[in-house]
Parts: C-alpha cells; structure tokens; sequence
C-alpha cells in the first residue's frame, strides 16, 4: 500500500470517468462523525442533502444530548451513546472535533481502529505524524483543511493522505467534502498554506465587504443595503471567476474603461497597498499555522 502516491498532485482532479463508482460504493459506507459542531453538522447535512449517503449509514456522537437528539430529527442519522460505538459501527471516521481534545480522543477509540478504517481528521493544525505517532499503528489517514463556508455548501477544503491510504480513499474523502463544497488534494506540506489562505480566507472577506459597507453608508446609503450589494458583489464576482475561468486580471481589465470610475479606485487600492497587504495576511497566517502545527506535535508526544 506504501508508495500508492508516487505522484500525489496527478489526483487533484479526481478522474471523472471514475466518479460514479465512488457515488456508488460512498452511499454503501458505514460514516462515523465524531464531534456534532458547525462542521461536523454541515458534513451531516451536506452528505443527508446531497444524497451522498444514506442517512440510516451515519452514526453520530456529540457530549451534548440535545444537539444529538436535534441531529437526529433533522436529519434522520443514528446516534450513538459515546465515541467508541461510532468507530465500531463505521468504515470510515471523522474526527471532527477541536484540535485540543484531538488526543484524548484518539485514544480513547484507538482499540477499534485498524487498517479496515478510512480515518480522517479535520482538526485544525494537527499534522498526520501527530496522529499516526499518537495511536502508534498502521492506519488510512486522511487529514482535511475545511473552511466556514462549508455550512452553506460553498466551502473549499483541501485534502491530504497518510502514507497507507489507498486512491479509492482519496476519492471518498474527496467525494464527502464535494457534499458541502469544492475540495482539491494536495501534499501535506501545503497545508499550512491552504489553512492560510482558504482556512482562514472568510475573514479576510468578510473584513473587505464589512469595510465595502462602510463606504457605501458613508456615501449615503442605508446600512442594510449596502451591506447586502457588498456581498452580492463579492458573490457575483466570485462567481464570475470560477464559471468563466478566465485570469482575475483579464476580469477586472473588463470592469475598467479608461478614465472611469474603476480604473480611479484601483489606483487608490493599489496606493494602500491592498494587494501587497493580502498577500502579506496570507504569508503571516502560513507561518502561524506552521507554529501551531508544531506546537501540537510537542503536546501529542508529551501526552
């Protein structure tokens, strides 16, 4: 099973002819999810929603009784009285937890986890050695970068393989974070990249439109509607980039007409130095996700 990925970037499309299988075998899964949070519901919701799986096949666990009981009634899924029921009763397994409790958690499923298991983990910052030297065995796992908008099924996730796991477990993974948005498969050491662009990137969005607001409200409009052309605009114009494919700058070449309103406030934008702080945000929130990730790696092999 070693060395499946020889050539891990050539899986960053999943091969479309094959798509339909994954469809097929993901709806036969047995999906456990640890951790009934904001993501963990938004992956319910999006695998019930979309049809990816079939709700009787997701068993759930929470430490809340009522969040596991409101899961239930929205979605018809099975809960589960603790942790270790999930795993014993699922094929694949998502921790979706906090990275600080990640540890314990582990261990405390760590008896019915082997390699018949899809293991995959989206708490934030914890790296794959991290779990695989926590558990000290051989297993598939998978670890995923997330983002917010996962719980309006518009998120971006990128996802990242253990040395053990199979193509076929990509492809599920893939397939389950596709149910809540769009998701790519890269290396592990991009990772802390991915989380300081897409993972941490609605903030910086929702920094710009609130800011958009602002000027429009400034410029006498009321607040709710400039707050709600701001986010159309951002929606729109997103929109625009992936459905056309064309470059940003081709794009915004065609909003600019010479001497117009556009190519001014660009002119502004580029003298604040828009461009160069975002990049800059990026750079920083890669190198903070770096130390975070190492910080977790001490506290796993010290605990």
């Amino acid at each position: 099973m070693v060395g499946v990925f020889e050539s891990l970037h050539l899986y960053h499309r999943i091969d479309q002819m094959g798509l339909r299988g994954i469809e097929i075998m993901l709806k036969k899964k047995k999906i456990g999810v640890i951790g009934m949070g904001n993501m963990g519901e938004a992956l319910v919701s999006g695998l019930v929603h979309s049809r990816s799986a079939i709700p009787e096949n997701i068993i759930c666990s929470d430490i809340r009784k009522d969040k596991l009981k409101s899961i239930k009634e929205v979605y018809g899924v099975v809960t589960a009285n603790n942790n270790l029921d999930v795993v014993k009763a699922s094929e694949i397994v998502i921790y979706s937890i906090k990275p600080q409790i990640m540890a314990s958690i582990l261990k405390e499923t760590a008896a019915c986890l082997d390699m018949s298991k899809v293991i995959i983990s989206i708490a934030a910052g914890v790296p794959l050695a991290a779990i695989e030297s926590c558990l000290n065995k051989d297993l598939r796992v998978i670890r995923v970068m997330p983002n917010i908008a996962a719980s309006v099924k518009e998120g971006a996730a990128a996802i990242a393989a253990g040395k053990y796991v199979l193509k076929d477990d990509l492809k599920i993974a893939k397939a389950i974070f596709d149910s809540v948005g769009k998701s790519v498969i890269i290396e592990e050491e991009l990772m802390d990249t991915i989380t300081g662009l897409s993972g941490s990137g609605p903030a910086y969005i929702f920094l710009i439109v609130d800011a958009l607001a602002d000027a429009g409200v400034k410029m006498g409009l009321s607040r709710e509607d400039a707050l709600f052309l701001s986010s159309q605009t951002v929606l729109g114009a997103a929109k625009l980039l992936m459905e056309t494919k064309e470059h940003p700058g081709k794009l915004k070449d065609r909003v600019t007409s010479p001497g117009g309103t556009a190519i001014a406030a660009l002119h502004t934008l580029e003298q604040g130095g828009l461009r160069t702080t975002l990049i800059n945000a990026v750079e920083v929130a890669t190198k903070r996700s770096k130390e975070l990730g190492e910080m977790m790696m001490k506290n796993f092999s010290e605990g």
